[in-house]
């Protein structure tokens, strides 16, 4: 089958190489321009494009593919039997969803209806689900709403993260993928129930800033769903610190302000949330420094109870 990818970040691309094995032939790949990262600003690939050009796939990254002729006049040129879409991160328009002959197919990490948006993997760490999954879905152009071709259910596991939960829901959603291309146009697509309809929208950075006032349950939630970008954080004084791993702690009977140091030991170091909830810091990262244990950190910077987090 002729087909055309869009995508842009790592998570699709355990789609693509699926694809790929099963014999399908990748005529072009759509991404995400290339974007300027570190001080230097210089120009970083997407993962995709990285994988296609080593193979010698043609790519084409448009700014803005709603108003990019040239995207349209290149898959009509490709007539392709489908297009498949895997985290691309830009809405397709309507002249290029119905343009191959079975449309175009969608692979999304939740289980739609629920957590419609960019961010469901996170949104469903944050919310403390305890199950989601992968839909594969008919394209249109309204966000996240087209009729539903498989949907597979996957647990949460009590101790991960998004990494993790992203890793298992990336070779869970290739296989569901690959299965419902051998089947397209057999499959009797099913309406979502757009009442039961829950939004993931896009993360931004500024989200990763911790609230000591809110309890440690949801700042344990925050640092799985954060982590590793755009990573929970807070400050000591001027100091940044990412906050990598940690745990919620057993009531302490404290009464602390929030984000107020309660006790530095080997195990980490215990800070005073909301509701007088307590939260252990196992590992974290300095601003330009190397991820290291909390204990490590309490050494060098010689924190001490009463010390506090903002």
């Amino acid at each position: 089958m002729k087909i055309v990818f869009f995508g842009s970040p790592a998570i699709a691309l355990v789609s693509l190489k699926r694809i790929m094995e099963e014999g399908h032939r990748i005529e072009l790949v759509i991404s995400q321009p290339d974007k300027p990262t570190g001080r230097g600003k210089k120009l970083i690939p997407t993962p995709l494009k990285r994988f296609a050009q080593d193979l010698n796939i043609p790519v084409y990254q448009p700014v803005k593919i709603r108003k990019d002729q040239i995207a349209l006049e290149k898959i009509k040129k490709i007539n392709p039997d489908l297009n498949v879409v895997v985290a691309y991160g830009q809405i397709i328009p309507s002249s290029i969803i119905f343009l191959p002959k079975y449309n175009s197919i969608n692979v999304h990490f939740s289980l739609l209806p629920k957590y419609r948006g960019a961010s469901p993997i996170q949104w469903a760490l944050l919310n403390g689900e305890r199950k989601t999954g992968v839909t594969i879905f008919e394209l249109n152009e309204r966000m996240d709403e087209g009729d539903i071709l498989a949907k597979e259910e996957v647990d949460i596991h009590p101790e991960e993260g998004a990494s993790e939960l992203e890793a298992r829901l990336a070779q869970k959603g290739a296989e569901l993928l690959v299965k419902t291309i051998a089947n397209i146009g057999k499959i009797k697509p099913q309406k979502q129930d757009h009442s039961q309809a829950t939004y993931a929208p896009r993360i931004k950075k500024e989200d990763g800033r911790i609230k000591w006032e809110k309890n440690a349950i949801f700042i344990e939630r925050l640092v799985k769903a954060y982590t590793p970008w755009p990573s929970a954080y807070t400050f000591l004084a001027d100091r940044r610190i990412k906050i990598l791993k940690g745990k919620k702690e057993a009531f302490k009977g404290q009464s602390s302000s929030p984000g107020e140091i309660l006790e530095v030991k080997k195990r980490g170091i215990e800070v005073c949330c909301g509701d007088a909830s307590v939260f252990l810091i196992e590992n974290l990262q300095p601003e330009n420094k190397k991820p290291m244990s909390a204990y490590s950190f309490s050494l060098g910077a010689k924190i001490r109870p009463g010390d506090r987090f903002i």
